[in-house]
């Protein structure tokens, strides 16, 4: 029983349109790291053949300038890999091998341009600067621990990630 002077209380969650269960935090990070694991099969001969495993490298602490060109060169294979599948379902490989999509917030497939573009640059242009690029992007995936489960990149390109 409530009394009138009782603190009146609520739910206070943001509501999203579109239909679509939210996908688990786990199936968020498997997909990531199927998609990470990908991406590192494809780099290592790279990373190889540029010296960037190279004892004098590693000691230096490497090149910046060539540690991004490389970084940049990765975002563009990750593009080249999944641009299909993003504009066409949603996913990537490792979100489609874990049955989980990325919606607008109308549950549609986002639009390549509005949607998947600024979402993707805030996920992985900040890790290309060192030090406070790796603090961006903890921060960023923490945000996954809110009641909505949307990450800083998902809010940057209004979408959200929901179970197929």
């Amino acid at each position: 029983m409530t009394t009138k002077y009782e603190t009146p209380q609520s739910e206070l969650v943001d509501e999203l349109s579109g239909s679509g269960e939210l996908a688990s935090r786990w199936a968020r990070l498997g997909a990531s790291l199927i998609d990470t694991v990908i991406m590192l099969i494809l780099a290592s001969p790279i990373m190889v053949l540029t010296g960037t495993f190279s004892a004098e490298n590693l000691e230096s602490g490497g090149n910046y300038i060539a540690s991004l060109m490389l970084g940049l060169v990765f975002i563009g294979i990750f593009f080249l890999i999944n641009y299909r599948f993003l504009t066409r379902d949603g996913q990537t490989i490792g979100k489609k091998a874990l049955s989980i999509r990325i919606v607008d917030l109308d549950g549609q497939i986002p639009d390549f341009k509005s949607n998947l573009i600024p979402r993707y640059a805030v996920y992985m242009l900040p890790g290309q600067i060192p030090l406070i690029g790796q603090l961006f992007s903890f921060i960023n995936v923490c945000f996954i621990f809110r009641a909505d489960k949307r990450c800083i990149h998902d809010l940057a390109g209004k979408t959200r990630v929901v179970k197929c």
